[in-house]
């Protein structure tokens, strides 16, 4: 079992920088790819960046490539999700989760051991 903690949202303007941590405790996911999500208010979950076990492979959507940036500390058992020029549309709760089922890795549901989630609010 592994439990998840995400941390680091808030509010910030557009334009400003944000990131978020996830922390996993109990069993180790440095075996796992990790993602994360977001959800917005009324709309369905959506992929945002997962990052492979080793940290080597990255993938993002097309939304936020080139200003979000995803990485992983396997030695601290944490994954991160550096997020810059944030825009109102980035507004959401953002979940990371652990890759259980081999795969596509924008497909949410591959994954297991999903945290609670952060708030992150970007106004215009």
């Amino acid at each position: 079992q592994v439990q998840l903690v995400e941390s680091g949202g808030g509010l910030v303007q557009a334009g400003g920088s944000l990131t978020l941590s996830c922390a996993a405790s109990g069993r180790t996911f440095t075996n796992y790819a990790v993602g994360w999500f977001r959800q917005a208010p009324g709309k369905e979950r959506a992929f945002v960046a997962a990052i492979s076990w080793s940290g080597v492979s990255t993938y993002y959507a097309g939304s936020v490539k080139g200003r979000f940036t995803i990485g992983r500390d396997n030695a601290k058992n944490t994954v991160s999700l550096q997020m810059n020029s944030l825009k109102p549309e980035d507004t959401g709760v953002y979940y990371c989760a652990v890759q259980i089922v081999g795969g596509n890795s924008y497909d949410s549901n591959l994954y297991g051991y999903w945290g609670q989630g952060t708030q992150v609010t970007v106004s215009s």
